[in-house]
C-alpha cells in the first residue's frame, strides 16, 4: 500500500487517541449518506483538512475495505484511527463513529414499544414501506454495479435459488460459497490483478495471523459453544458476529443475515425488525448501528442497554479482525486474479441473497394494500431520480404513510 511503515509510526507519534475521537464524533455526527458518502466526508476533513494520510494512501485503504467482508466505512475509520494514535486510536475512531447513531437506536428501541394506537401502528407501517424503497434501491445500485455482464447477473439469480431453496443463515452462507467458486471458474475474463504499489503499509505479521485465527476461531467456535452451555448471551453474541462477517458488497446486506438469525427463533417480529431498519435510514454514522436496536428489543435477556452493547461489539468485531489480518498482506493479495474473480462472483451473489430478502420479509410484510405501494413508488423515485438524502426521504414516506393511514 502507499503507506510505509515509517510514515504511520510518525502518524502515530503525532496523533492522540483524544485528537482521533474528536474528529470522528464530528464525522459520526454529521456523515449522512450511507458508506460511499461517509468515505467521502473521510477524504474531506481527514485527508484533504487533517492530511493524515495522502490521496494514494486513502485510495488504497478504501480498496481494501471494499474487498474484505464487514462494513467498509467503518473499517476504513478504524484503520485511520489506527495509523494516527495506535490501537487507542483505532478504538477511538470507532467508538466516536458509532457512538451518536448507536444512542439514537438504542432510545428508539425502548420509545418503540411506547408506539401503540392508531398513530404507533401508522409510524411503525410507514417505516416498514421506508424500509422496501431504501432495499429496492440498494439492489438496483449493486446490481448496476456487482453484476455488469450475463455471467455474474446468472450468479446472483443462481445464489436468489439457493437462498429461497435452503432458508436461513445457511442458505445464504452457501449462496456466498456458490458464488465464489462460480466466480473463480468463470469470472477470469479481463481480471488483471493490480500492480503492486511503490510503498507499502508493513503491520505485523504477528498480529495478523492472531486476528485470523480469532476470526475464524470465533465463527467456528461460537455457535458449538452455545449449544453447550445454553448462555442466550453467548447466542445473542454469536448471531451477530455471524452476520457482521459475512456482509460482502454494503451495509444493506446485513438485512437478511440478521433477519434469518433473529426473526426465526422468534428474537423480535418482522414487524420491530423492518421498522428498525427503517428508521436506521434516518441517522448519520454507520448502518450497522441498527444492531444496537435489535440487540436492545430482542425478547429473550440479555436485551436493554447490555443486549445493544453485545450486539454492536459482536457485529462489528468480524471486520475488524479481518482488516487486521489482512494488511500486510494486501500487495501480494490484490495481485492475484483469482482472488479477484472469487470476489466478483461473491459479490453478485450478495445481490441475489439481497434480492431475496426484498421480496421475503420487506415486501411481503410491508406492501399491504395499493396505498402502500403508492408510497413506496413514491420514495423509490425521490431516491432514484430525483436523488433526495435517505433522511428527507424517510421524513416524506413516512408522513405519507401517516397521512393515508389515518384519512
Amino acid at each position: 500500500m502507499t503507506v510505509i511503515a515509517d510514515e504511520a509510526a510518525s502518524a502515530r507519534q503525532r496523533g492522540s487517541a483524544a485528537e482521533v475521537f474528536v474528529a470522528f464524533l464530528k464525522l459520526g455526527l454529521t456523515s449522512f449518506g450511507g458508506p460511499i458518502a461517509h468515505l467521502g466526508y473521510f477524504r474531506d476533513e481527514l485527508v484533504l483538512r487533517r492530511r493524515w494520510i495522502d490521496e494514494a494512501g486513502y485510495g488504497d485503504l478504501v480498496a481494501l475495505c471494499q474487498f474484505l467482508p464487514g462494513p467498509a466505512s467503518s473499517q476504513v475509520g478504524f484503520a485511520l484511527g489506527y495509523m494516527r494514535a495506535g490501537p487507542l486510536g483505532a478504538l477511538a475512531a470507532w467508538t466516536a463513529f458509532t457512538l451518536p447513531s448507536a444512542l439514537l437506536m438504542l432510545g428508539f428501541a425502548y420509545a418503540a414499544g411506547l408506539l401503540s394506537g392508531p398513530i404507533g401502528v401508522a409510524l411503525v407501517h410507514g417505516l416498514k414501506l421506508v424500509a422496501v424503497a431504501i432495499v429496492a434501491q440498494a439492489v438496483l445500485g449493486m446490481a448496476m454495479a456487482l453484476t455488469p455482464d450475463r455471467t455474474r447477473a446468472a450468479i446472483a439469480v443462481v445464489a436468489l435459488a439457493v437462498v429461497v431453496l435452503a432458508a436461513g443463515a445457511a442458505g445464504q452462507v452457501a449462496a456466498i460459497a456458490v458464488g465464489a467458486g462460480l466466480g473463480l471458474g468463470l469470472c477470469r475474463s479481463g481480471v488483471v490483478g493490480a500492480a503492486p504499489s511503490e510503498r507499502r503499509f508493513t503491520g505485523s505479521r504477528r498480529l495478523a495471523l492472531v486476528c485470523l485465527i480469532l476470526f475464524f476461531a470465533l465463527l467456528v467456535g461460537l455457535p458449538a459453544l452455545r449449544g453447550v452451555t445454553g448462555w442466550q448471551g453467548l447466542a445473542l453474541f454469536d448471531a451477530f458476529y455471524r452476520s457482521g462477517a459475512l456482509v460482502f458488497g454494503g451495509g444493506h446486506v446485513v438485512l437478511p443475515l440478521l433477519e434469518a438469525e433473529l426473526v426465526p427463533p422468534g428474537w423480535i417480529g418482522e414487524d420491530a425488525f423492518l421498522a428498525g431498519y427503517g428508521a436506521a435510514q434516518v441517522l448519520p454514522g454507520p448502518l450497522f448501528t441498527f444492531a444496537a436496536y435489535l440487540g436492545a428489543a430482542v425478547t429473550p435477556p440479555p436485551n436493554g442497554v447490555l443486549g445493544a452493547a453485545i450486539a454492536l461489539v459482536a457485529v462489528f468485531l468480524p471486520g475488524f479482525l479481518v482488516l487486521l489480518a489482512a494488511l500486510p498482506f494486501w500487495e501480494s493479495l490484490r495481485a492475484r486474479p483469482a482472488a479477484q474473480a472469487a470476489l466478483r462472483g461473491a459479490n453478485a451473489a450478495v445481490v441475489g441473497i439481497l434480492a431475496a430478502a426484498l421480496y421475503h420479509p420487506v415486501w411481503t410484510s410491508a406492501v399491504l394494500a395499493p396505498r402502500d405501494f403508492l408510497v413506496v413508488a413514491g420514495g423509490f423515485v425521490l431516491l432514484i431520480v430525483f436523488r433526495w438524502p435517505p433522511w428527507s426521504v424517510v421524513a416524506v414516506m413516512v408522513a405519507a404513510a401517516l397521512a393515508l393511514q389515518l384519512a
